[in-house]
């Protein structure tokens, strides 16, 4: 079994120690790093609040960036399967008018 390793990060002028496997502190690392640059970019469009705040809407952003991807692949699911089925029908015609 792999042994955890602290990992420090900092989101929202908050430090955290985290405990991660070694082969997840890079994506770790990322999506730290992306949750930084959200922050910022909220900052610049939306000046005034609170870091709680800017928290908060990265926080609503990810959300529903994870359900898009997930809505998009059953999406893309749905569509390929629907391929499918018109394939299979196209071949059968095409199998019973050439008989």
């Amino acid at each position: 079994m792999s042994e955890l390793i602290p990992v420090n990060v900092v989101i929202g002028d908050r430090s955290y120690r985290l405990l991660v496997l070694p082969k997840d502190e890079e994506v770790l690392r990322k999506t730290v790093k992306n949750i930084g640059e959200k922050i910022i970019e909220f900052k610049t469009q939306f000046a005034g609040k609170d870091m709680q705040d800017y928290v908060a809407m990265v926080l609503i952003w990810f959300a529903t960036e994870q359900h898009a991807s997930v809505t998009d692949e059953i999406e893309k699911d749905n569509i390929t399967s629907q391929l499918d089925s018109m394939e299979r029908l196209l071949e059968n015609h095409l199998n019973t008018s050439q008989a």
